[in-house]
């Protein structure tokens, strides 16, 4: 019992010490502070605990694994610095929104991003009368038979 046990603490180490795929991999590189700050799409107010997850894209634009994971602030805000030059999809996550995703270049040393999270939409249904509703397309008068015209 105690051998699994310190298997899993040992196993458990390794997986928190490995380098996150955003990390630098070469010190020359460029790296970039990014700033972020998460509002309600309907009155700008800030979005507090949102998930803000990054991660890298291939020049294919594939996701590729790894990636790290931001909580914003009361104020809506988070930030990270030494994020590398290149293409990165950022998703943001917040209970009772929602989710967004966009890839981004980064290619600048500092960067900042305000993210709008909107609310969830209805889902359409046939079965509901959306003769009240003013955005649904209005009901025309099927054409009259061609057969009725040639008789008057």
């Amino acid at each position: 019992m105690k051998t699994l046990l310190l298997g899993g603490v040992v196993l458990a180490m390794f997986a928190t010490a490995s380098p996150s795929a955003l990390a630098q991999k070469d010190p020359d590189e460029p790296t970039a502070v990014l700033n972020f700050l998460v509002v309600k799409d309907d009155n700008g107010k800030p979005v507090r605990n949102a998930s803000v997850i990054m991660h890298p894209v291939t020049s294919r634009g594939k996701q590729e694994r790894g990636g790290m994971e931001l909580k914003t602030d009361p104020d809506g805000k988070s930030s990270f610095d030494g994020i590398p030059y290149g293409k990165l999809r950022v998703q943001v996550l917040a209970s009772g929104f929602q989710t967004y995703g966009e890839d981004f270049d980064v290619n600048r040393p500092k960067m900042e991003f305000t993210i709008k999270l909107k609310r969830p939409q209805g889902q359409y249904s046939i079965y509901e009368d959306h003769a009240k509703d003013p955005n649904s397309p209005k009901q025309q008068s099927p054409p009259p038979d061609k057969k009725d015209d040639a008789r008057n």
